[in-house]
């Protein structure tokens, strides 16, 4: 009898410990190191503006990004923001968040991505109910089509009614950003005008959250990792407007170890969320 006793304690030692070491995600600083979420959080609400940098499908990255706003509000008066809504869906958004539409009625009337109900209404719904802003800050698609089809010359033949749902012309374009030249190369059959209408997405965003902060608020941004990657995409418009913001990054990636960061992911923003690659997708 005790033979069994310490063998159902051992196993159960074990299993425990096993489960203990099974992480899904780990969290590391820009230099490579394993850091914690209190670090995250601590420097978070030190900023005047945050990029969180996104893989779209990882439920990981939408649950930090939840969590986090949770526990910055009571620290921060905080304004958020996001790529997956559209400037013109501006007023859409604002009306749910002041509760004169319901959420049929947001979805019929504004373009919401297909998972925005599991990945992206948490936010908005947090906001709504802490009756904070929620910016809608990027180009409606329709006209960063017609740049990659046309270049960014068509935008001048815009009506001036057009205009105000792009950034303000004419846009700032560094084509030797590490980023759009990866771009480039990657997808080169695409054509050059692919990374110029990936700017005009990045270039907008950022007018946007320059146009909508308020001083001493944090603004908390939500985008894919691409945007804001390596310091550049929206991060190099905003320091292109105003040099003295501070401004974090967190970037998403998966890897099979989560043991050590990979050196090519160094650097590739403030605070590097990496998750356990066999973690499940949202879609």
């Amino acid at each position: 009898m005790k033979k069994y006793f310490f063998l159902f304690l051992f196993l159960t030692v074990s299993f425990s410990s096993f489960s203990q070491g099974k992480k899904a995600f780990v969290l590391f600083d820009k230099k490579g190191k394993i850091t914690t979420y209190k670090r995250l959080l601590k420097a978070s609400a030190k900023a005047d503006i945050v990029l969180f940098g996104e893989y779209h499908n990882n439920p990981i990255a939408h649950w930090l990004q939840l969590e986090l706003i949770k526990d910055l509000e009571p620290k921060r008066s905080l304004i958020l923001g996001a790529e997956m809504f559209e400037r013109d869906n501006q007023k859409e958004l604002n009306s749910y968040l002041q509760g004169t539409i319901n959420q049929k009625a947001l979805d019929s009337l504004a373009r919401l991505w297909n998972n925005y109900k599991t990945d992206y209404k948490p936010l908005v719904d947090f906001a709504l109910n802490k009756k904070i802003p929620f910016i809608a800050t990027n180009i409606p698609r329709k006209y960063a089509s017609l740049v990659y089809k046309k270049g960014l010359q068509v935008l001048d033949t815009l009506p001036i009614n057009e205009k105000q749902w792009i950034v303000s012309l004419p846009m700032k374009y560094d084509g030797t950003l590490s980023q759009y030249q990866k771009m480039r190369k990657m997808m080169a059959h695409m054509g050059e005008n692919l990374p110029i209408a990936q700017a005009i997405k990045d270039a907008t965003m950022a007018e946007t959250i320059l146009r909508d902060r308020r001083e001493g608020s944090l603004f908390v941004h939500f985008n894919g990792s691409y945007h804001s990657d390596f310091y550049q995409g929206i991060y190099w418009y905003l320091q292109q407007e105003n040099p003295h913001l501070q401004i974090l990054t967190i970037t998403t990636l998966t890897q099979s170890d989560l043991k050590k960061l990979n050196k090519e992911a160094y650097r590739q923003a403030d605070f590097i969320l990496v998750v356990d690659e066999d973690m499940t997708t949202t879609f």
